[in-house]
């Protein structure tokens, strides 16, 4: 077992956590090793309907938990499939109900299996579009999605380690056919990734220390954005004069607005780098327009942003302050 992830998990020891199992070597790896270290868990599988392999790797994920004496809950998602953006729509699907479910249950915490390759490529795919220093940050090892702690504790461990432990151990595990399809950006990226290190002598490790690095820098970037952005949000709304976005450097400007639109706009994500940039520049003279679901309006030296669909008065947004703030001051 992995010593990186032995000293990572010990922090959740005593702790009731879900774990995501898909039945692929690194959520099968990952399931062994926390019933082997005798941690409190309940495993979740979500049943995509995608695959002829799917209700089989279904089985296999609640019987291999029946074995463990982990139990197991198995969710199928029975929803119409869009024809566009379905990767993101089942990802969508799968959180939501492994999210809901930890709610339902009082679970705190899910463990997911994304591993040191994942994280590697993660940094390739967004240093190929051009992203900042919060994308090349790539995944954290803690995170939040609908109120519940997003674990990652394999990040540190690399693929090959994993499926070692298996294939030792006579585990069975499936293998995704997707994985292996180079009309995917990071079936690419995985399948060439080993020619930076023999062509140019930039090994994974170093990848990794470069991927820590900057998540230091992300985080001292978003503690600042966190303390600014809070000083313009209200109810549902954010309303600033221009110096906001434009008296600080670029990148603060930029990160306040994507951190305003995500917040407000309830999405998971920021909008990528180049929408906001395309929005700040917008937003030097008056203009209205949509993004990450809000509506984002400039009159005059006065910015205001608001969920999709919601009345873009500037001046009522105003007064509402002031009696906010004469409220505050009674």
């Amino acid at each position: 077992m992995n010593p990186n992830f032995v000293k990572f998990i010990q922090k959740y020891s005593g702790h009731r956590l879900a774990v995501a199992v898909s039945g692929g070597v690194d959520s099968v790896c990952l399931l062994h090793w926390l019933a082997e270290l005798g941690m409190d868990i309940v495993a979740l599988h979500v049943n995509h309907k995608l695959r002829p392999v799917a209700d089989t790797e279904a089985t296999y994920v609640s019987q291999l938990c029946k074995k463990l004496n982990v139990p197991c809950y198995v969710f199928d998602w029975t929803d119409d499939k869009p024809t566009t953006g379905l990767e993101a729509a089942a990802r969508t699907a799968r959180y939501k109900f492994m999210t809901d479910f930890c709610h339902k249950t009082g679970i705190e915490t899910l463990l997911v299996a994304h591993q040191a390759d994942d994280q590697i490529e993660t940094f390739l795919m967004n240093l190929a579009r051009g992203s900042g220093v919060i994308g090349l940050s790539a995944m954290r090892s803690v995170s939040y999605r609908d109120g519940i702690q997003i674990v990652r504790p394999l990040l540190d461990v690399f693929r090959h380690e994993l499926i070692s432990y298996c294939d030792q151990h006579n585990i069975r595990y499936f293998k995704d056919e997707m994985n292996y399809d180079d009309r995917y950006t990071r079936v690419k990226i995985r399948q060439n990734r080993h020619l930076l290190d023999e062509k140019l002598g930039i090994s994974d490790s170093r990848i990794l220390l470069a991927i820590k690095n900057l998540g230091h820098t992300r985080d001292s970037l978003e503690s600042d954005v966190s303390a600014r952005v809070s000083d313009v949000l209200y109810d549902g709304y954010a309303l600033f004069s221009d110096s906001f976005l434009f008296d600080v450097p670029p990148h603060i400007g930029l990160k306040c607005l994507g951190t305003l639109i995500q917040i407000i706009g309830g999405d998971d994500y920021q909008p990528r780098l180049n929408s906001l940039n395309f929005a700040l520049s917008n937003l030097r003279k008056d203009c209205q327009f949509t993004l990450g679901h809000c509506t984002i309006r400039r009159f005059k030296n006065q910015i205001l942003i608001v969920p999709e669909g919601a009345k873009t008065s500037i001046r009522k947004k105003n007064e509402k302050i002031k009696r906010l703030q004469r409220q505050q001051k009674k």
